[in-house]
């Protein structure tokens, strides 16, 4: 009985659940941002391998992350 008048509280002062429209809406707002402020490229560079080795390490966690989705 008392979650419910939680739940009912947490719902009125605009809290959300899973599936945040304000989070999202957040999320699209910085992420233009970024885009905008021409950094995508530096941190696309910053963020490859930087060994052989490393680069055989992410692209092994790429296929187990794809076969897992795929289940």
């Amino acid at each position: 009985m008392e979650q419910e008048r939680k739940d009912d509280k947490t719902r009125k002062n605009g809290v959300e659940g899973e599936g945040s429209y304000s989070g999202t809406k957040d999320y699209n707002e910085r992420t233009e941002k970024f885009i905008k402020s021409g950094k995508v490229d530096k941190g696309a560079k910053d963020a490859e391998p930087k060994s052989e080795e490393e680069k055989h390490a992410m692209q092994k966690a790429e296929r187990i992350g794809k076969q897992k989705a795929k289940k």
